[in-house]
């Protein structure tokens, strides 16, 4: 969109004047400037606007603000001296040793230029610009194997103390922009260079899929899940095709993806690598996947979240919340590996000792998750290829077929680096079981039947439903919260975090047809419209959340988010229906 709006400008010449476009040349120069605006409203994307990021050198700083960018594209000047980029347009100066931009004035002269504190800064933040310039030009010059260049005053200022005071790092963090704010209103200025608080590290979130309707509508749920929940960072899905099945595949919006060779059938033994029996989901996609991604993909996260497609995110999963570190992931309970504590562990690790018995969610140190993901892959073939230990009282594989070797090659993969994992019961819960009281569980994990009352929910029983392109397809609803038995406490939250399982993925549903602009399904049958089916009145939805908020043990259950996104939905409904009535 950025792109075709910038052509777009560029190409409308009969509205490039100066007091249409603000170009002082009009000569269209700015198109993509106007691209990047026009591109951006068009997809509703709004910007949170911010003053203080960058500077123009010879513009005077806003009080108490310290600008992290500094950018030279207009004149600028301190005394006689000045700077002009475009005065450099056809010069080679990176490639002529010891050539530098002209020298600046001095810290001291400029002290005697001017005495205002807030244009003083001005002049330094310009002479800053100019000097790291040369100090990147002399780098440059020693790396394209230049002579050391001659003594001068001005190479022995770019060395001293005084130089590094001047460009020292600027931080931009929270803390920071809180003590900007109280410094704006005459707080202590220093403290928002000198003492900002640290930023958290950057978290990747990434989930394994298929190009089949099954794993279509697990992504569009977990996708906007993600959305919902608050996780910081981006989110990837790592797609797993043939070259045949990608041609025909129509679900590349779904979510940002990383596209990576199909492991369902092994390249070089052709073993069918499914995980369940008579299924078609194939148990090393996953660890081949996030080798893939290591290897291909531009990342600059510290931390990766690694999850199954087959979940819904219902808060963040962070790992300064959970104390992961580098050397010490995170990850939840698996009791049923049981080849942990028998020979399968003595078998394929040469540290059963370490074998952690986790999966589902996984916090990783990107350092740690390079180190470990081939071990991941190998582990995870080697297991496949153990049909000798298939049996159920050594894995815990009720099927006895090997569909959780990548589980096994997990945590023997881990036990090889010595991996261990702190494993905590309160990031995921199944639903369908009971929740312990006052726990806030971060991940719905639906990969087994559950149900309430008459009402039920497999995921096996979709695998081959297309509920993601054909418009307003959806699940059966569940069951009505006003209805639940409230005689027993511990069902009524195991029934309720059910429900919002069920309708988390309709409303996930909903949305996406919503995008792709489906008809107005109330303008296709009248009865619909005039019932309003499938839907929850506004009074209801209210009525079920203050009854279960006044339950003292639930509260720590519900998070604000989910009362505010019900209510703003069941509004919504309300007036559409209004309005047809």
């Amino acid at each position: 969109m950025w792109l075709s709006k910038t052509e777009e400008v560029r190409e409308d010449r009969t509205h490039w004047g100066t007091n249409i476009t603000g170009d002082i040349y009009g000569a269209g120069w700015i198109s993509e400037m106007y691209g990047y605006s026009f591109g951006a409203a068009e997809v509703g994307l709004r910007h949170k606007i911010s003053e203080d990021l960058m500077i123009y050198p010879g513009y005077i700083p806003r009080k108490g603000i310290e600008p992290i960018l500094i950018h030279y594209g207009l004149p600028f000047s301190v005394g006689n001296w000045s700077f002009s980029k475009l005065d450099h347009h056809e010069d080679d100066i990176v490639y002529d040793c010891g050539r530098l931009f002209p020298e600046p004035p001095y810290p001291r002269e400029v002290r005697l230029i001017e005495s205002d504190f807030n244009k003083k800064r001005a002049l330094f933040l310009n002479l800053e610009c100019i000097n790291t310039l040369n100090e990147g030009l002399l780098l440059q010059h020693a790396a394209n194997g230049c002579s050391k260049p001659k003594w001068s005053r001005y190479l022995s200022f770019l060395k001293s103390k005084t130089f590094a005071d001047l460009t020292r790092p600027k931080f931009l963090s929270p803390g920071s922009i809180e003590i900007k704010e109280v410094a704006n209103q005459g707080g202590n200025q220093d403290q928002a260079v000198d003492k900002p608080e640290k930023s958290h590290p950057k978290i990747h979130t990434l989930f394994s899929t298929e190009c089949t309707p099954y794993f279509d509508w697990q992504t569009v749920g977990l996708v906007h899940s993600f959305h919902l929940s608050g996780q910081p960072g981006n989110i990837t899905r790592l797609l797993s095709c043939t070259d045949e099945d990608l041609k025909q595949y129509a679900g590349h919006d779904l979510a940002p993806t990383h596209y990576v060779p199909s492991m369902s059938r092994h390249p070089l033994t052709g073993d069918w690598y499914y995980s369940y029996p008579d299924t078609c989901i194939p148990a090393i996609n996953k660890p081949a996947a996030v080798l893939h991604w290591l290897n291909h993909a531009d990342i600059d996260a510290e931390f990766i979240v690694i999850l199954d497609a087959d979940m819904i995110l219902r808060g963040p999963i962070t790992p300064w919340e959970f104390k992961a570190s580098r050397g010490h992931p995170v990850s939840t309970p698996y009791d049923y590996l049981i080849g942990c504590d028998n020979e399968l562990a003595k078998l394929h690790t040469r540290h059963p000792d370490a074998c952690d018995k986790v999966g589902g969610v996984i916090i990783m140190h990107i350092d740690d998750l390079r180190k470990f993901a081939m071990l991941w892959l190998h582990k995870s073939e080697e297991v496949r290829a153990d049909k000798a230990h298939y049996a159920t009282n050594i894995t815990g594989d009720i099927y006895a077929s090997g569909w959780i070797s990548e589980m096994y090659g997990y945590s023997f993969g881990a036990a090889e680096l010595k991996l261990r994992h702190l494993i905590n019961s309160e990031i995921l819960i199944y639903p369908g079981y009971v929740p312990e009281p006052g726990v806030k569980y971060r991940v719905f994990h639906y990969g087994l039947e559950f149900k309430v009352g008459n009402w039920s929910f497999d995921k096996a029983n979709w695998r081959d439903t297309d509920v993601v392109n054909k418009c307003w397809a959806k699940f059966p609803d569940p069951p009505d919260p006003l209805t639940l038995d409230r005689s027993n406490e511990d069902i009524l939250r195991r029934d309720l975090l059910s429900i919002e399982c069920g309708k988390t993925l309709n409303d996930a549903l909903e949305l996406h047809h919503k995008k792709r602009n489906c008809p107005d399904p109330h303008s296709l049958s009248t009865s619909k419209r005039d019932t309003g089916k499938g839907r929850f009145k506004f009074k209801e939805i209210w009525q079920v959340w203050v009854s279960w908020l006044s339950c003292s043990r639930c509260f720590q259950a519900v998070k604000a988010r989910e009362v505010r996104v019900k209510v703003i939905e069941a509004e919504e409904d309300n007036r559409t229906r209004d309005s047809w009535t």
